[in-house]
């Protein structure tokens, strides 16, 4: 592909926590640099933007006006960009994005699969613009909401618009933004608050630090006009000290909007000041939780309380309180703009507007993604992110984090939304998915998000404190071979009885992933029981590990790999694994040559081989 030469552009470079592990930084300076020593400044501009999505791609380069992609650029590659392509006019086609099932090389980002079948509403600014320069910002029309807010409405009109567009809560929960924002602007006492919730604490998940990351100013403009709707001049973002370039470009955003009189006293001239503060969590996945989140910055321990009362009625420092998630502050700017009926016009009946999920797991192609209310899995697994990682075979999709369940092919057509994901046994959540293969065991990965979830717990209510180390003590049973006929119903039983008597949404939500592929892979379920099987090849107790006689070559690879000494036989002797010593490591499976393929993992079954090294070619 060729391209203009001489001609003005523009070089995007990907500076997202992502990408900055990758050194895109080096990559930028690089450019900055090598621009200047060919004399290019006046036509070629550089600039840094947040998260573009596709981080499996990283670090990302994107020219501009053209919008060529380059994918995985290393500094060295920064002098053939600018010769090649800046120069000549030829683009450098080895750095360009290649379908992982044709395997064909797509140079612009807006034909990429990954990108456009989606439709980036809450991820609009993302990867365009630099969120450390509030001009970019307002370049997009940033703050004009705000100024329609303070200069054309009343907080009751801004309320009955974020009502009427069916906006709901992104966090997880899906509550209507418009009723909550209702009720706090309502409520008589004061001072009240609003409060955005950034603590993101999903195993997998990045979508809240990729949004504060790249547009911060989008959610500093929705808590405006919700500190305007609620009347309330203070608000809080609460977001976890793990997300350190998070809370830099807040702050900046902070301070650049303060400067401009965007934020601070008496905004824009007129009557209404609204301050933001940003407070750092300690990392607790249980402060995601919203009456936890405002004990954590009160100062107290991060635990969830008894409702009623609701956060609205009293929530930080028992004040009337709105709290929202990072993506539904993001949306709100839309909605003003643009007016209810355009958000309603997107998505389903119950579930209006975008979901913004980061895509994981045995996929082609892992990122960031955005998609209308209703597009179906099967949409987002293939079409989006190019199925399953080489060539292998789709076994399910978790959706909704590690309280999230786990949906089977045959669910693929389902829609996304919020009343078809809780129907099928699992949920929105805050917008983790993670694809899962054929080389999945569901009952070792219910055990590990089962086990995420307890250790996470706060320990205030009995049945999340007692009963989930219950449910993992019964799975230890069945993943070592040692369960019993009964304990499939006791797990039911047990999740069910947690999900009633719960305080809040982790023990409510966190025996989702064993009741869910209980119900959709019950057959698995019962092979570890039963049968005492792993079907997937990874529960180490049901699996053992063995040389094959007639395909050793008595090459002693495998016994000197061996961490535990566990493999005996010499030079040109068929090799014999020991399985009481055996760990179950997988290190001699790993490290015989394809050639020979001499090393076996089997579940349920045992081959005849010798007992004690013998010369290679013995029958």
């Amino acid at each position: 592909m060729e391209t203009r030469t001489n001609n003005a552009c523009k070089i995007l470079v990907c500076q997202s926590t992502g990408c900055l592990s990758s050194k895109s930084d080096k990559i930028t300076a690089a450019l900055e640099n090598q621009i200047k020593q060919l004399g290019l400044s006046k036509n070629v501009e550089v600039k840094f933007t947040g998260c573009h999505g596709f981080c499996q791609q990283g670090p990302i380069v994107i020219v501009e006006p053209e919008g060529v992609f380059y994918t995985q650029v290393k500094e060295e590659d920064v002098p053939e960009i600018l010769k090649s392509h800046i120069v000549e006019g030829k683009c450098v086609e080895r750095l360009f994005y290649h379908n992982p099932v044709t395997g064909e090389a797509i140079p612009l980002y807006k034909d990429i699969p990954f990108y456009s079948r989606q439709q980036r509403l809450i991820l609009r600014n993302c990867g365009h613009i630099n969120p450390e320069r509030i001009d970019e910002y307002l370049a997009t029309g940033g703050y004009a909401a705000l100024k329609k807010a303070i200069f054309e409405m009343k907080p009751a009109q801004i309320i009955e618009e974020i009502t009427r567009s069916g906006l709901r809560g992104r966090g997880g929960a899906g509550f209507p933004t418009g009723k909550k924002w209702e009720e706090a602007h309502k409520a008589k006492e004061q001072p009240k608050y609003v409060v955005c919730n950034g603590d993101e604490g999903d195993p997998g998940a990045f979508m809240d630090r990729s949004v504060l990351e790249a547009d911060p100013h989008s959610v500093l403009e929705g808590m405006a006009i919700a500190g305007f709707a609620i009347g309330t001049p203070y608000g809080y973002i609460y977001v976890r000290a793990e997300y350190p370039l998070a809370v830099k470009r807040l702050r900046m955003a902070i301070a650049q909007a303060k400067e401009r009189n965007l934020l601070g006293s008496n905004i824009m001239g007129s009557e209404f000041s609204f301050d933001v503060e940003i407070m750092q969590g300690a990392g607790a996945f249980v402060c995601g939780e919203g009456s936890a989140l405002m004990y954590s910055i009160e100062g107290k321990r991060g635990m969830p309380r008894v409702r009623p009362p609701r956060s609205v009625a009293s929530g930080l420092w028992s004040k009337p309180t709105s709290l929202n998630n990072v993506k539904t502050y993001a949306t709100v700017p839309l909605i003003i703009n643009k007016g209810a009926d355009w958000l309603r016009s997107i998505g389903t009946e119950g579930s209006k507007g975008t979901a913004v999920f980061a895509l994981t797991g045995k996929i082609a192609n892992s990122g960031l993604i955005e998609v209308p209310m209703g597009t179906t899995l099967r949409e987002v697994v293939f079409d989006i992110g190019g199925g399953v990682q080489e060539g292998k075979k789709f076994k399910a999709v978790q959706t909704g984090g590690p309280s999230g369940g786990c949906l089977p092919e045959t669910l693929l057509d389902l829609p996304i939304d919020f009343e078809s994901l809780t129907q099928a046994g699992s949920m929105m959540g805050s917008g983790g998915m993670v694809v899962l293969d054929t080389d999945t065991c569901m009952v070792d990965l219910a055990q590990f998000f089962l086990k995420f979830c307890s250790n996470e717990s706060c320990g205030k209510c009995v049945p999340c404190r007692e009963g989930l180390p219950l449910m993992i003590e019964i799975m230890k049973k069945i993943t070592q071979g040692e369960g019993e006929p009964d304990d499939i119903k006791r797990l039911i039983n047990l999740g069910e009885t947690i999900k009633r008597g719960s305080l809040c949404g982790l023990g409510t939500t966190a025996p989702n992933p064993v009741l869910s592929s209980i119900r959709y892979f019950e057959d698995e379920w019962k092979a570890h029981v039963i049968d005492k099987i792993c079907p997937a090849l990874v529960c180490r107790a049901l699996i053992n590990f063995y040389i094959l006689p007639d395909k050793c070559a008595g090459c002693g690879i495998c016994a000197r790999a061996c961490p535990v000494e566990a493999i005996s036989g010499g030079k040109r002797m068929i090799h014999v694994i020991d399985q009481e010593k055996c760990i179950k490591c997988a290190t001699c499976l790993e490290k015989c040559p394809d050639r020979f393929s001499a090393v076996v993992k089997v579940t349920g079954e045992h081959i005849t081989v010798p007992k004690e090294p013998i010369p290679v070619g013995t029958t």
